[in-house]
């Protein structure tokens, strides 16, 4: 992956596309100091391990999932490394056959493409159709890790803040859920 081996300090200057920079005015209208790395499209969390180095945090793993119906939406945020497996979820929320939904629906609620999901995307949730859902392991990090609604660049912010000064801006009160780390087949 090319990377640019830089760690900036709050926005970028130049040209941006607006999802982007509408991520960077919402931390900057919250005073919320972050750090940024800029790097090719890392769509998956295999692809984020270089970038989790020079941005000194770990990135976690942001699943957009539905029910079957696909009338209920929910943004899952856990610890990158952490398996998955949705009839764990299923059962703590109270929601049947879970699965991923589909980019029509990633766009349309959160105006986010696949592979550049992230907590900011609730900015755009205007309706509050989407329920974020995280994992309790996420507490016990000091920074967080995220994509500016971007897959070519990643964040740093102090946890702290994520759940203090970003989610309450958002208005999406967090539903906490214990996934296990180690998943019985």
């Amino acid at each position: 992956m090319n990377i640019d081996e830089h760690l900036y300090r709050g926005r970028p200057e130049g040209e941006r596309i607006l999802k982007e920079k509408r991520c960077y005015d919402f931390l900057d209208r919250l005073g919320v100091e972050y750090f940024r790395v800029d790097h090719e499209h890392a769509d998956t969390i295999p692809d984020c391990e270089l970038v989790e180095g020079l941005l000194g945090c770990k990135i976690c793993k942001n699943l957009f999932l539905t029910n079957r119906q696909q009338t209920d939406f929910y943004l899952l945020i856990m610890p990158g490394e952490k398996p998955f497996k949705t009839k764990l979820l299923s059962k703590q929320i109270g929601s049947a056959r879970l699965s991923f939904a589909g980019p029509e629906h990633m766009e349309r609620y959160l105006d986010i493409t696949p592979g550049s999901v992230s907590v900011l995307g609730l900015m755009n949730d205007r309706e509050k159709k989407v329920r974020l859902l995280v994992d309790r392991d996420l507490l016990q990090e000091e920074n967080f890790g995220c994509h500016p609604c971007i897959n070519t660049s990643s964040l740093r912010f102090r946890t702290a803040d994520l759940f203090d000064r970003i989610l309450p801006a958002l208005e999406h009160e967090p539903t906490f859920v214990e996934l296990p780390w180690v998943v019985e087949e």
